[in-house]
């Protein structure tokens, strides 16, 4: 079973050891890599102002921020949500040095502690496609995720995008692994996996006919090479 959780966030601006904040999280759930629904949106009131530039960017207004919850308000959800589970992220360092930043603020160790572990989307895309644009827009492009709704970045529609943006990126990955444990399909319908050691295959033998048909072929394809063939050489050495 594979949980993971796509993340994104948007804050105050650029520096998270200059004192910016996080205003919202989005995070979107993956479950065998299908969408679960099972989502977390939240505001935060970062106790400071945005960022001109940081506005342009998000249009969260620091009046709508007024009234949310800080961040410390929702730690213990937050991280009750994420348990366990991979993140993926997109340009996965800026992300987690904020989200560092905010845990540490409330005394809780670093955010890698308590997930299973973090993927860079970014990373991955540079490895794939070296020398290209790679953003999160220019990926959908690339890959044929819809994004015409994305006008302003915002934590949940980003993350909602990235989660096709990953699925495409790893597509066939699956087909690739083969599991020792048993799996479930679609209708989630368990199925064990088949124990192959019991069973006895049976031998058909060639006839005498079909053997001396198959020396022949041999001695014509061998006629033709010139006595050059790999079986008699490696027979005869």
């Amino acid at each position: 079973m594979s949980r993971q959780i796509v993340l994104d966030t948007e804050t105050t601006g650029l520096s998270a050891e200059g004192g910016d904040r996080i205003i919202e999280l989005g995070c979107v759930e993956l479950f065998n890599r299908k969408l679960t629904g099972n989502n977390l949106h939240l505001y935060f009131n970062p106790g400071r102002d945005s960022h001109e530039d940081a506005l342009k960017v998000h249009g969260i207004s620091n009046e709508f921020l007024k009234d949310k919850p800080k961040f410390a308000d929702m730690a213990e959800d937050i991280l009750r949500y994420l348990q366990g589970a991979e993140i993926i992220i997109h340009n996965a360092a800026f992300d987690v040095g904020f989200l560092n930043k905010e845990l540490e603020l409330t005394g809780r160790p670093a955010f890698g502690s308590f997930v299973a572990g973090i993927t860079d989307t970014l990373a991955m895309a540079k490895e794939m496609y070296p020398g290209k644009r790679n953003s999160l827009d220019a990926l959908c492009d690339r890959l044929g995720v819809d994004n015409s709704s994305r006008t302003l970045h915002g934590a949940l529609l980003d993350a909602e995008l990235l989660a096709d943006v990953y699925i495409n990126l790893t597509r066939g990955q699956d087909a690739l692994l083969i599991s020792d444990e048993s799996e479930e399909d679609e209708g989630g319908v368990k199925i064990a996996p088949i124990d192959l050691s019991s069973i006895t295959l049976q031998v058909l033998r060639a006839s005498e006919a079909e053997l001396a048909e198959h020396d022949a072929t041999l001695a014509q394809i061998d006629k033709a090479s010139g006595g050059k063939t790999i079986w008699k050489t490696s027979a005869q050495a």
